[in-house]
């Protein structure tokens, strides 16, 4: 018998253990080498574990919920057994399996099911519990051994949170679960580890916020004119958040403090300028790194925001693209926020908040216009950037907003 071991892949430097997450397939079936057979979650990212033969999966050693570190073995694949174990097994359990999804029917033995798979989704329930924003905890599963499969979801969808909840035997308990429904979910690891570093960088930075305004009317008159050209010519639309990285790295070569960050008693000046954009995913904030993003033209800058945001939804970032950086950006704009102060990302020290642009009334050659106008909100580490250069550096921001022009001749 040929057995090849399934092990969690090598996790970073920076990440010491992960959580599994539900299994894609389950003991008895078929897997093909390179099929993703589970997803495992860390601080930063979600990685997906493939097959590394194919097979049957003949044992699942670890299960949703389970701690593990780098090289755990997880599971076993037994490479000899054919497809046609499946319906043998399947058979003996009295289980039809098609298109992922169970329909049970009487079984013609008493061989127990494995408790081992109770509260494991299906693929198809899976997708509709992240849907519906359901636990798989709050199912009870009609599949096999326990397994929640696409119509427990759906029938759970339909009834109200009270009836989806474990229900307490007390009935003075019941009747305030059914008049005051709560539902206790565990903390993601990212979720977990986003508080810690806000919590981190609130205790240890000396954040002060320095404001101002761009008027944001050249920048869309000139998207505008050559947004239909530049997404013929480059295969991606033209947005705005393009000019705002090329504004911040021009704003940071003339002060460099502000790309700095502090290592215990001394100041790094990092001579590479790596922009973080802060993008929202399911799982919560991620901040996907833009490595030299001063060698990067305004194609370059959309095609790589627009991969990571189909990562980002996806859970398919990688460790190595959100680690690291100089400096972020974060559009609350994008929500519709029209003020805020964001929170620096250690170890950098400042942190530009975009938002949503308004026409307002502005004053100009002492005369009352509307313009499109967006507020910049620049937090900074006051122990190594004075109000000065961070004033300055916003300054320079908005210059290179209001007049494109320098954009080409980089003043």
């Amino acid at each position: 018998m040929a057995i090849v071991e399934v092990k969690v892949p090598q996790l970073s430097e920076s990440v010491s253990e992960a959580t599994m997450l539900n299994w894609k397939k389950q003991p008895g079936e078929s897997v093909v080498q390179d099929e993703i057979l589970i997803e495992i979650e860390t601080d930063k990212v979600v990685l997906e574990v493939p097959a590394p033969a194919s097979g049957i999966l003949s044992q699942v050693l670890r299960h949703a919920g389970d701690i593990v570190i780098a090289n755990d073995v997880i599971a076993k694949i037994n490479t000899e057994l054919k497809a046609s174990a499946i319906v043998n097994i399947t058979a003996i359990e009295g289980v039809a399996i098609s298109n992922n999804e169970e329909k049970v029917t009487p079984k013609t033995s008493s061989i127990p099911t494995s408790p081992s798979l109770n509260k494991i989704a299906s693929p198809a329930a899976s997708k509709l519990l992240r849907e519906k924003e359901l636990s798989v905890h709050q199912l009870v599963g009609t599949g096999r051994g326990g397994r929640v499969i696409k119509g427990d979801t759906l029938a759970a969808s339909k009834r109200p949170l009270d009836a989806v909840l474990p229900q307490a035997t007390a009935s003075s308990t019941n009747s305030c679960l059914t008049d005051r429904p709560e539902q206790r979910v565990p903390m993601s690891r990212l979720r977990i580890r986003i508080a810690e570093r806000l919590l981190e960088s609130q205790q240890t930075n000396a954040i002060l916020t320095t404001f101002n305004e761009v008027n944001m009317g050249p920048i869309i008159n000139l998207r505008n004119k050559y947004q239909n050209c530049f997404e013929k010519e480059h295969g991606v639309r033209l947005g705005f958040m393009s000019f705002f990285v090329k504004a911040v790295v021009h704003a940071l070569k003339k002060f460099p403090i502000v790309n700095a960050s502090i290592d215990g008693n001394h100041i790094v000046y990092h001579g590479y300028f790596d922009i973080g954009i802060a993008v929202s995913s399911p799982r919560g904030l991620v901040v996907p790194i833009l490595r030299n993003a001063d060698q990067m033209g305004f194609s370059d800058i959309e095609k790589k925001i627009t991969e990571f945001s189909a990562k980002a939804r996806d859970g398919k970032l990688l460790i190595e693209e959100i680690s690291g950086g100089t400096f972020s950006i974060s559009n609350g704009g994008i929500f519709g926020s029209m003020l805020s102060t964001p929170i620096i990302n250690p170890p950098q020290s400042a942190i530009l908040g975009v938002h949503t642009t308004k026409e307002r009334p502005v004053v100009e050659n002492n005369q009352i216009v509307i313009r499109p106008i967006n507020y910049l909100a620049l937090s900074y580490d006051h122990r190594i950037i004075d109000g000065r250069e961070a004033v300055l550096s916003l300054v320079a921001i908005k210059e290179m907003l209001e007049d494109p022009a320098r954009f080409l001749l980089n003043i």
